[in-house]
C-alpha cells in the first residue's frame, strides 16, 4: 500500500461508518501515532485538534468504536473506518451519530432521537455535557 498522505498539519481525516447500518457516525482526525494506535488496539483513536492530544473514542463514556475495516481513498489522503459502536451513541451530545441535524430551506432540524443523557455519562461539569 502507498503511504498515507497527511495534511500539512500532520493530520488525515477519518470518516467513521457504522458497519452494520452503513450510517456515518462521525468525522475525526488522526496523526500517524493515532493511526498506529488504532491499528494496534483495534479501537479508533484520534488526535484532538482542540486539546492537542490523542484520545481513544469512548475513553470517558465507554461508547467505543471497534474497528472492523479500514479503507483509504484513491488519493491516500482520507480514511473510511467501518466500526461497531459498543454503546448507545457516538456523539458527545447524546446522539447515535454526530450528524443528527438536517439542513433545509426552513433551517436546521434535529432528525435523530437522543440516545443518552450526556450529563449522566460525562457529569454535569464536563464539557461534553454542555449543549
Amino acid at each position: 500500500m502507498s503511504p498515507l498522505k497527511y495534511q500539512s498539519d500532520g493530520l488525515i481525516p477519518a470518516v467513521i461508518q457504522e458497519r452494520r447500518s452503513g450510517k456515518v457516525l462521525m468525522l475525526g482526525y488522526m496523526n500517524e501515532q493515532a493511526y498506529q494506535l488504532t491499528l494496534n488496539s483495534g479501537f479508533v483513536t484520534f488526535f484532538s485538534r482542540t486539546r492537542q492530544k490523542l484520545w481513544t473514542k469512548g475513553e470517558t463514556s465507554g461508547h467505543r468504536l471497534l474497528v472492523r475495516e479500514i479503507r483509504v481513498d484513491c488519493d491516500h489522503d482520507a480514511l473510511l473506518i467501518q466500526a461497531d459502536l459498543t454503546g448507545p451513541g457516538c456523539c458527545h451530545l447524546g446522539y447515535r451519530s454526530c450528524f443528527f441535524h438536517k439542513v433545509s430551506e426552513k433551517g436546521e432540524e434535529t432528525i435523530l432521537p437522543r440516545e443518552f443523557d450526556p450529563a449522566e455519562v460525562y457529569g454535569d461539569d464536563h464539557p461534553e455535557s454542555q449543549t
